[in-house]
C-alpha cells in the first residue's frame, strides 16, 4: 500500500513538474534588437497617442477648409396663434357712393378681415458666402496645416527616441548579462578560496582572522551578483513595457553580430546639409515659424469688414400677408468698431510670437551644429574604444585557453582558471559597453540627420 501511494506521490509531482516546465516554455519569448524595435513602434501606447494627434490635425485641417465653402442653414417652423391678426375696413372708410338721392358708404358696414390662420408654416433654406473674410480663412487654414506638419514631426521624433530607448535597454541586459557571468564566476573564486582557508584553518596553517576577511569578500561578491540581477530585471522590465510584451513572459534576447563600426566618417558640412532638411527639432521650429506668420497674416485681415452674398428660399403658409414662394438674394455688410481696438493687441501678440519663432529657429540651428560636432566626436571616441575593448578580448580569450590547458595537466589551481574566466568576462562586458556607446553615437547621428 505504501508503495502505491508512493508511486501515486511520485507520477503526480512529475505531472506538476512537466506542467511548470510547459507554462514556462510557454511564456518565454525570444527577441532580435529589431524585433522588439518594431514591437515599440507597433504597440507603445505613447506612440500611438502621438499618431492619433496626427489625424486629429489632419480633421482639423479639413475642418478650415470648409469655411471656404457658402454656409448653408436650413430650417422650418411651425406655429398655432390663439389670436390672428386682423385688418377692419370701417363703414365709409373709402368715401360714399351717390345713386340717385342716396349716398352709400363704402365699406356699407364695418367690415373685419382675417390675415392669417391659426395654424401657421414655415420653412426655407440660407446661403452666406464669405468675400473678406477669405484671407483670413486661408492664413487659418495654414496655421492648421502648420500644426499637422508639426505632429506629424513630433510622432517621427517619438519613434526616433522610442527607438533609441529600446537600443539601449537591450544592450543594457546583454551588457549586464555578461556582468552576472562575471560575478558569478567572482563568486565561485571567493567560495573556492573559502573552502582551501578552512582547510588551513583545520590544519593549523592559518588565522581565523584570514577565513572572516574572505567570507566577508564571498558576501560582497553575493551582494554585487544580486544588484546585477535586479539591474537586469528593472532592464528587462522597462523593456517589456516600451515594446508591450507581457509582463509575466521571460525575454530571452538574441545575440548582435551586425556590429560594424563605420570605416570613414561622412563630413561634417555633408551631415549639417542632411540634418537641415531631415532633422525633426529643426522642422517643427521652422514649422513655429510659418504658423507664427500665417497668425499675423489672419490678424492683419481681421480689420476688414464682414461682408458677404446672401441668397436663399423661404415657403410659408398660414400668412396671407407674405407670399407663400419667395426666392431672394443680397449682401451682408457688418464692422464692429470695437473690434479694431481688440485686433490691434491681438496682432501686437503675434508678433511676438513670432519673433520668439524666430529666436527659436535661430537656437535650434545653432545647437543642431554643436550637436553633430559632438556626435561626430563621440563617434570616432568610441571607435577608438572599440578597438582597444576587442584586442583585451582576444588577450582574455588567449589567456583563458592556457590556463585551461594547465589545469587539464594539473600545472595550476581552479583559482588560476577562474580567474581568468571573470577576467574574459569582464573584458566582453566592456566591450559590449563600447559597442553600446558606439550604437548610441550613430544613433544620435541618425536622429539628428532624421534617418534613423
Amino acid at each position: 500500500m505504501q508503495t502505491k501511494i508512493f508511486r501515486h506521490t511520485i507520477a503526480l509531482a512529475l505531472l506538476i513538474l512537466y506542467a511548470c516546465t510547459a507554462v514556462t516554455a510557454q511564456n518565454k519569448i525570444t527577441i532580435s534588437l529589431d524585433s522588439a524595435m518594431n514591437m515599440a513602434l507597433e504597440k507603445n501606447h505613447l506612440l500611438n497617442v502621438r499618431k492619433l494627434q496626427v489625424e486629429e490635425k489632419k480633421q482639423k485641417v479639413n475642418e478650415d477648409r470648409i469655411k471656404y465653402l457658402p454656409a448653408i442653414v436650413a430650417g422650418g417652423q411651425f406655429q398655432y396663434n390663439t389670436d390672428l391678426p386682423a385688418i377692419t375696413m370701417e363703414q365709409g372708410r373709402f368715401g360714399t357712393l351717390p345713386l340717385g338721392t342716396l349716398l352709400i358708404p363704402l365699406p356699407a358696414k364695418d367690415e373685419v378681415f382675417d390675415m392669417g390662420e391659426h395654424r401657421t408654416y414655415q420653412a426655407g433654406v440660407t446661403l452666406y458666402q464669405p468675400v473678406t473674410q477669405i484671407g483670413k480663412i486661408n492664413a487659418g487654414v495654414g496655421v492648421s496645416k502648420s500644426e499637422y506638419r508639426i505632429a506629424q514631426a513630433e510622432k517621427l521624433k517619438a519613434e526616433f527616441q522610442l527607438k533609441q530607448a529600446v537600443e539601449k535597454l537591450y544592450f543594457g541586459m546583454l551588457i549586464t548579462m555578461k556582468q552576472i557571468e562575471e560575478s558569478e564566476i567572482k563568486v565561485e573564486m571567493a567560495k573556492a578560496k573559502l573552502a582551501n582557508v578552512q582547510g588551513a584553518l583545520s590544519a593549523g596553517k592559518t588565522t581565523e582572522s584570514g577565513l572572516y576577511g574572505l567570507a566577508a569578500s564571498e558576501a560582497d561578491e553575493e551582494q554585487t551578483l544580486l544588484r546585477l540581477r535586479i539591474q537586469y530585471e528593472d532592464y528587462a522590465s522597462d523593456l517589456k513595457q516600451a515594446a508591450g510584451i507581457d509582463p509575466a513572459a521571460d525575454v530571452v534576447l538574441q545575440p548582435v553580430n551586425n556590429l560594424k563600426t563605420l570605416e570613414a566618417l561622412p563630413a561634417i558640412d555633408s551631415l549639417k546639409t542632411s540634418a537641415t532638411t531631415g532633422n525633426n527639432d529643426l522642422q517643427v521650429a521652422s514649422l513655429l515659424k510659418v504658423k507664427a506668420d500665417n497668425a499675423i497674416r489672419a490678424s492683419k485681415f481681421s480689420y476688414l469688414p464682414d461682408l458677404g452674398l446672401l441668397g436663399g428660399y423661404t415657403y410659408q403658409e398660414g400668412s396671407s400677408i407674405y407670399p407663400k414662394n419667395n426666392l431672394f438674394v443680397g449682401a451682408s455688410f457688418k464692422w464692429n468698431m470695437q473690434d479694431l481696438l481688440t485686433t490691434r493687441a491681438v496682432q501686437l501678440q503675434r508678433l511676438s510670437a513670432g519673433k520668439q519663432a524666430e529666436e527659436n529657429l535661430a537656437n535650434t540651428r545653432e545647437q543642431l551644429d554643436r550637436d553633430i560636432a559632438k556626435a561626430v566626436r563621440r563617434l570616432k571616441q568610441a571607435q577608438e574604444l572599440i578597438k582597444v575593448a576587442r584586442k583585451v578580448v582576444d588577450y582574455r580569450k588567449a589567456d583563458l585557453k592556457i590556463q585551461s590547458d594547465r589545469r587539464s595537466s594539473g600545472l595550476n589551481l581552479e583559482a588560476d582558471l577562474l580567474t581568468a574566466m571573470a577576467a574574459l568576462a569582464k573584458s566582453e562586458s566592456d566591450y559590449f559597453a563600447a559597442q553600446l556607446n558606439y550604437r548610441m553615437a550613430v544613433s544620435d547621428l541618425k536622429i539628428l540627420t532624421g534617418k534613423y
